[in-house]
């Protein structure tokens, strides 16, 4: 995968991230403790890995650019 291709997928991962943890706070917060656990696992997993994908495409971008 190319990095104009990987760059939104690692910004679509981040931002899905980012709304699963807003989902856990807001149902926290409104009384409700026992959490789904596919919730529990993308509010954990998915900001770090598009984080993670992010990061790999900017250097392969980069890298491209000064070679």
């Amino acid at each position: 995968m190319t990095a104009p291709k990987l760059l939104p997928l690692a910004v679509g991962l981040f931002a899905v991230g980012v709304l699963a943890i807003v989902v856990v706070f807001v149902l926290f917060a409104t009384g409700h403790s026992d959490l789904p656990v596919w919730l529990n696992v993308a509010a954990t997993y998915l900001p770090a890995a598009g984080l993670g994908l992010g990061i790999i495409a900017v250097v392969r971008r980069s890298r491209r650019k000064s070679s």
